[in-house]
């Protein structure tokens, strides 16, 4: 009898929507691609169901600004870059980054070799091509770091405000252009250029740590306790279709094929790039290091400039561990 009451009870709460899933919406930093596999893994393997949610997930664009995005109600929790995120926290929108499955970087600045340029030294006298809004913050670090002038000259280097592809190189109008390991490359390579006509410069290895793709809410949103709990699955299910993306990088690619509305991707491509993305989330269960934050913060302080704006005090309060700590229980 008490079997059938409890039964009873069930089917009227699931009929009251008692049960019912929590929503969440998750803005990624770009189109649809291998680059937030581990989300769509997530959603087509079904670890989202099993942690009660229902994840809408909605790709970028050139026109839209994962910030400005949150900042209008359209998201509860985004994919960004922790320049940009410290940039916005800054400027008023407090952004905390909840967790970080992007251990590893893969921005680089690819040359042609022709052009003469061998080391940065080099650099000097040349066009250098950069993304901007939010993205040209490492390479303003960068730059303070070495002591070159962005302002063109034979002493400093030209900024050529660069689009998201892979065409002033080709064109040969910038000597070097800003690349992503997992994508850009790969094109420059597709291009016919091969190798070894390239000198190539990958920004964490040259000591400039600003840690890419993290996930950022607001701070006010984390004072409510079912908001949290709701981060919590949320975190605990993304990370387990990042392992997975890992493990199974082909499979991966075309889940992301499949979710891509535009039809612009081939899975050639894609498999190209989870390959190379799970070198970026390996080693990463999710939890932000502190240290790798530090990094960040004294990258961007190194070279508070008017060219550089990215951040001019440490922030405070700009992430937090509380998720991690309970998805990763």
């Amino acid at each position: 009898m008490k079997r059938l009451m409890t039964s009873a009870a069930a089917l009227g709460l699931l009929a009251s929507g008692a049960w019912a899933a929590d929503d969440v919406t998750l803005q990624l930093k770009w189109v649809t691609q291998a680059q937030f596999a581990g989300y769509f893994v997530a959603l087509d393997k079904g670890y989202y169901d099993e942690e009660g949610l229902n994840v809408t997930i909605k790709p970028g664009g050139p026109d839209i600004a994962p910030e400005q995005v949150i900042a209008g109600g359209g998201a509860d929790v985004i994919v960004d870059w922790m320049a940009a995120a410290l940039a916005a926290r800054e400027r008023g929108l407090p952004l905390v980054n909840i967790a970080q499955p992007f251990k590893h970087g893969g921005l680089e600045l690819t040359c042609l070799k022709e052009t003469g340029i061998a080391s940065p030294a080099d650099f000097p006298g040349h066009t250098l091509g950069v993304w901007f809004f939010g993205n040209e913050y490492p390479f303003y670090a960068w730059m303070a770091k070495l002591g070159i002038p962005t302002e063109g000259g034979d002493a400093g280097v030209t900024v050529l405000k660069q689009a998201f592809n892979v065409d002033p190189l080709l064109q040969k109008q910038a000597d070097c252009i800003s690349v992503m390991t997992y994508n850009e490359y790969g094109q420059v390579l597709d291009a016919g250029i091969t190798p070894d006509q390239l000198v190539t410069f990958n920004y964490l290895q040259e000591g400039v740590g600003v840690m890419e793709d993290g996930l950022y809410v607001l701070e006010d949103s984390l004072k409510d306790e079912a908001f949290k709990a709701k981060m919590v699955k949320f975190v605990r299910a993304s990370m387990k279709g990042w392992k997975y993306a890992e493990e199974h990088t082909d499979e991966a690619a075309q889940i992301v094929i499949d979710n891509d509305a535009s039809g612009a991707q081939t899975l050639e491509h894609q498999q190209y790039m989870m390959s190379e993305v799970a070198k970026l989330t390996a080693g990463s269960n999710g939890a932000l290091d502190p240290a790798d934050y530090d990094e960040t913060v004294a990258t961007l302080l190194a070279a508070v400039s008017p060219e550089n704006p990215a951040i001019t005090k440490a922030p405070e309060g700009a992430y937090t561990l509380e998720i991690t700590d309970a998805a990763l229980k």
